[in-house]
């Protein structure tokens, strides 16, 4: 987690420094490193702890510095669809990774097999961001926008209307990471089976993303938000109120994927688009950061509830989450209805 949160707090002024495709590149060749060490190292010890620092590394700098080089390679009008596509190749693989390993041990090979196929996803990767860093530094003159995070330009995006965006995806990382991080005491208290979340919520998360949110990302962003926040609401509602068996389960769990899932690319999109002017780095830097003190943060948070309160104690911390989230996004459609706010795209 620290490893993570100081690559995303860094990786603007490396990517000043060496450029945005070779900081992919090297961001690609920690998680070769990592990968490579948790296929062959055994047992607990500095060498797994090293390990997972340069894990931490190379996702931070994958996860922020991607969303950048997408922004400033196309214009404003088609960042969210491509910021979906971008996030929904990313949960595959995340998703992909667990099965991978499970395919492994079913034919009968051993489990660092799965850290082997990581090694050289990321490997290629890096291959191809490395061959790509002599075009996109051009993409990078052309634009002049600086990259570096500093705290004037933070507090400038903070007081923009990009910080709402921010915030919103604090809250749904929290929404995210409770709920994922809890699942196995949530299923054990309802005598289920916990990866029937994993796969509802992955499943649909991935299939919007991918494939239907160019007709989303085409709508009022504001309703759509608003809309998607609704869905999340309804859902983590549902694993308090109505889920008693799975296909109860599957379905809350995969109506949450869609509401998290989609949302999270249009307030993507609106937190680069609302950015001031020349600080659209900055914003997504600020989003990557909210993103990940939530997701991670939270869970620490909702086990202290679970362990005082029981897993009712964690459900009902969520579902403010969840409602303070559509609050703020109705606020958001309302505003833009009635207030008549300037175009994203300028």
């Amino acid at each position: 987690m620290t490893s993570t949160l100081v690559a995303v707090v860094a990786s603007g002024h490396l990517m000043q420094r060496v450029g945005a495709a070779l900081c992919m590149a090297l961001g690609a060749v920690f998680l070769v490193i990592a990968s490579m060490g948790f296929a062959l190292l055994s047992g607990l010890g500095i060498g797994l702890l090293a390990c997972g620092l340069m894990l931490g590394i190379g996702w931070g700098l994958f996860y922020t510095v991607g969303p950048i080089m997408v922004a400033a390679m196309v214009e404003p009008a088609r960042r969210t669809h491509c910021f979906a596509l971008l996030s929904g190749s990313m949960l595959t693989g995340i998703g992909s990774g667990p099965l991978s390993g499970k395919l492994a041990s079913s034919v009968g090979l051993p489990i660092q097999t799965a850290f082997f196929f990581a090694a050289a996803a990321a490997s290629l990767g890096g291959l191809y961001f490395w061959w790509l860093r002599t075009g996109f530094a051009e993409v990078e003159r052309r634009s002049g926008d600086k990259a570096r995070m500093g705290l004037r330009s933070a507090t400038d995006v903070l007081r923009s209307r990009s910080a709402l965006s921010i915030l919103m995806v604090g809250l749904g990382g929290a929404i995210f990471g409770g709920l994922g991080s809890f699942q196995t005491s949530y299923a054990a208290s309802q005598g289920l089976d916990y990866s029937l979340f994993f796969v509802g919520f992955m499943g649909a998360a991935i299939a919007c993303r991918l494939l239907i949110a160019g007709w989303v990302v085409s709508r009022d962003p504001f309703a759509t938000s608003c809309l998607l926040t609704t869905l999340m609401l309804v859902a983590v509602t549902g694993f308090s109120v109505w889920v008693h068996d799975s296909l109860s389960y599957g379905l809350t769990a995969a109506l949450l994927g869609v509401g998290y899932g989609l949302n999270y690319s249009v307030i993507n999109g609106l937190a680069a688009n609302e950015a001031p002017p020349g600080l659209t780095a900055q914003a997504l830097l600020l989003f990557s950061l909210s993103y990940f003190i939530s997701v991670f943060g939270f869970p620490f948070i909702a086990g202290k509830l679970i362990s005082s309160t029981g897993v009712n104690g964690m459900l009902l911390s969520v579902g403010l989450i969840a409602l303070f989230a559509w609050t703020l996004s109705v606020s958001r459609w309302l505003a833009g209805r009635f207030w008549k706010p300037a175009s994203l795209s300028e």
